[in-house]
């Protein structure tokens, strides 16, 4: 999916979904628990307020990290942090907590498991989680999440 496609997206939504997504995106994150991008379009996900910006210099200065399911040595190794490093730095001041440990999926089309995290920092998170709702990755979950939400809603209405 091409950065900047989010207006066409929008464009395909009809009067009720739309109004559905603005109520969503209204709420505030703690609302939703771990589970933000299993209740909102990725698409429609802001994690900052300076998502464009993390997500322009993510990708210049990363522009062939695989991101779907990432390759821990690309974020831990001692190469990847000399890349890394110049890039967090760029967000001090900009990013409260920037450099903050945190917990990042793997395999983005997975939940948190032991086996399914790494630690990084928080301007990392963002950058591959922005990345990943911008290009489409996070879909799978979302999608998954209301394909059960409506088999469960199907199974509680035919009893």
């Amino acid at each position: 999916m091409a950065a900047g496609s989010g207006a066409s997206c929008l464009e395909a939504l009809g009067p009720g979904e739309l109004v559905s997504a603005a109520h969503a995106l209204s709420l505030p994150a703690e609302a939703y628990g771990n589970d933000l991008i299993s209740s909102v379009d990725p698409l429609f996900l802001r994690l900052t307020k300076v998502d464009d910006q993390i997500y322009s210099e993510f990708r210049d200065n990363f522009g062939k990290l695989k991101i779907d399911v990432l390759d821990p040595e690309e974020l831990k190794s001692e190469p990847a942090k000399e890349k890394w490093r110049p890039f967090c730095m760029k967000f001090d001041g900009i990013v409260e907590d920037f450099n903050y440990g945190t917990l990042l999926r793997l395999d983005c089309t997975q939940g948190y498991s032991e086996e399914n995290t790494i630690f990084a920092t928080r301007i990392q998170f963002f950058a591959i989680e922005i990345a990943r709702n911008r290009e489409g990755y996070n879909r799978a979950v979302y999608n998954s999440a209301q394909q059960n939400g409506a088999a469960k809603n199907d199974s509680t209405v035919s009893r």
